[in-house]
């Protein structure tokens, strides 16, 4: 209140003044509403579910690169790639065996693509390519005819084409340095689409929606916002990851239209009260809806620093007696961390106020996750911890 008093007296003060108070006070007011009405967390049904059939499909293949420049596999310790490599050969109308190879620029690899939803044959995909065997490095090869199957066996595609290596490898007498992963790269669109998967959505009578991150209020929400969509109860939820849909009459012929004006409507999704620990490197995330109920938190490690600083002691020049020896000398420091005191976290907080409480204690996330694991130990919170 003293504030806008403050800023009334200074328009009241003279006609020059007042034109800067008024923007004054419309900045307040704009960063007032701002803070009092956060912006709206509704996603599209498109973000945060799937649509029955529309799915990828996972394919693989085993295939080699070559005209690697001396970083291929090692033949005689690869029997792999030695047979791939005159098999292919053979295949081409040249007689390999009986023969010694000795290429260090052939790699034998592992193709895996995913293949999109609707993919129409002759239409083109990315491709990741990774070594096999001891391969130092895939820059600068290229991947021969490689043929993708899927889990059923058949041959979905093909994929050939120059690797894409992002990182390198150079070694020398007395150093290397490495980049990335040089054994693993890309082919963007290196893989030709030969067999279609069928899937006809015209005609269908019932539809199946799948939350990408079950809960049952989110599929509650998307089924009430559908129906009000459509004016009728077409929807109904299965389970907390499944809205069944059975389609309108007016959309049987129209299937892409029904999707379209369904994808595009807002939902506010729900989450679990979640705690996600990866220890491993230190991270925390603590979901909106934790809270804490009252409690005291003190943390304080002990200390021991032991510090040897041996010294010479020997005797003084021309000395008819005495022999040179080691004096010990040790140094020892205790921290009790004395001056760290308990906090107390209130009751109900929300989740701002949660990690200011706990960043009052000075502490770093390592600290920080044994201490949501005590709290969770002893009931005050509310969340469900996951460690990674």
């Amino acid at each position: 209140m003293t504030r806008f008093r403050t800023l009334l007296d200074v328009c009241l003060t003279g006609p020059r003044r007042f034109a800067g108070a008024v923007l004054s006070a419309a900045a307040v007011v704009v960063l007032l509403a701002s803070v009092a009405g956060p912006a709206s967390a509704a996603s599209r049904i498109k973000d945060i579910a799937d649509f029955e059939g529309v799915r990828d499909n996972l394919l693989i293949g085993y295939g080699l690169v070559v005209g690697l420049q001396g970083t291929g596999d090692d033949i005689d310790s690869m029997a792999f790639t030695k047979e791939s490599l005159m098999g292919m050969l053979e295949r081409l109308g040249v007689n390999t065996r009986g023969g010694q190879l000795k290429a260090k620029n052939v790699a034998a690899v592992m193709v895996t693509a995913q293949l999109p939803p609707f993919g129409r044959q002759g239409a083109r995909m990315d491709i990741s390519v990774s070594a096999l065997g001891d391969a130092d490095s895939l820059l600068g090869g290229t991947l021969m005819v490689t043929p993708l199957v899927g889990a059923d066996g058949e041959v979905y595609a093909v994929a050939q084409g120059q690797v894409q290596v992002g990182g390198f490898f150079a070694q020398g007498q007395a150093a290397s340095v490495q980049k990335g992963v040089p054994t693993s790269g890309r082919i963007p669109s290196g893989a030709i689409i030969e067999r279609e998967i069928a899937f006809e959505m015209n005609g269908m009578s019932e539809l199946s929606i799948s939350l990408r991150n079950p809960d049952f209020t989110t599929a509650q929400r998307i089924s009430q916002a559908i129906n009000a969509f459509l004016g009728t109860a077409a929807s109904n939820t299965r389970d907390a990851g499944t809205v069944t849909l059975r389609v309108p009459e007016q959309y049987r012929a129209n299937m892409v239209g029904l999707l379209t004006d369904i994808e595009q409507l807002r939902v506010e999704p729900d989450q679990q009260a979640r705690v996600v620990i990866d220890e491993q490197t230190g991270i925390i995330v603590i979901g909106e809806n934790v809270r804490v109920s009252r409690v005291a938190i003190a943390q304080g490690n002990l200390t021991i620093r032991v510090t040897e600083t041996p010294q010479v002691s020997q005797p003084g020049p021309f000395a008819e007696a005495g022999e040179t020896v080691v004096v010990p000398r040790t140094e020892i420091e205790i921290d009790e961390d004395a001056e760290k005191r308990l906090t107390v976290v209130d009751g109900g907080v929300n989740l701002q106020e949660l990690v200011n409480g706990l960043n009052a204690l000075g502490i770093g996330p390592r600290d920080m996750i044994s201490i949501l694991q005590a709290i969770k130990a002893a009931g005050a919170l509310q969340a469900e911890i996951e460690v990674m």
